[in-house]
């Protein structure tokens, strides 16, 4: 009996330590840390060497938290303005078209916001604008994603 039980757990063993040295694919989503500033700055991994880089003209794709939301831009093409925390340390500014674009109505300070588009690097952290469709086709088309609704 004591030879069957020694077996068995050697077996039990074995199939753990086979089971933790495989090389498993987990999808990214699950791997996303539960705290949001951790997520954000996993997100955002592009756009901070952007900044870094002093980079422009840089598709990006990525999400952060309303920190401040400015008056709308009026003048020529209006433009719905507001600043993303985009992890630690890192700021930018989201110029979004509101003529090409709907706006993001009841936008408030602390709401998540993803975004796609344009990086113009700035000493302030950057804009990221053409977060809209081209309606000429020329320039890939951005959007941006709040509260589970997307505005392109």
């Amino acid at each position: 009996m004591k030879k069957l039980l020694i077996l068995l757990i050697a077996g039990v063993l074995f199939a753990v330590e086979a089971y933790q040295q495989q090389n498993i694919s987990v999808p990214e989503s699950l791997l996303q840390a539960s705290d949001s500033k951790e997520k954000i700055s996993a997100d955002n991994r592009d756009l901070k060497r952007a900044y870094e880089a002093k980079q422009s003209n840089l598709q990006v794709q990525g999400s952060g938290v309303v920190v401040k939301v400015l008056r709308d831009d009026l003048k020529g093409s209006r433009h719905q303005k507001f600043i993303l925390q985009g992890g630690p340390g890192l700021t930018v500014l989201i110029a979004h078209n509101i003529d090409l674009a709907p706006r993001i109505d009841g936008l408030k300070k602390g709401d998540a916001v993803e975004f796609n588009g344009e990086y113009e690097w700035n000493s302030r952290g950057g804009v990221i604008h053409w977060t809209h469709k081209d309606p000429r086709g020329y320039h890939v088309s951005g959007w941006l994603k709040h509260d589970a609704r997307s505005y392109q």
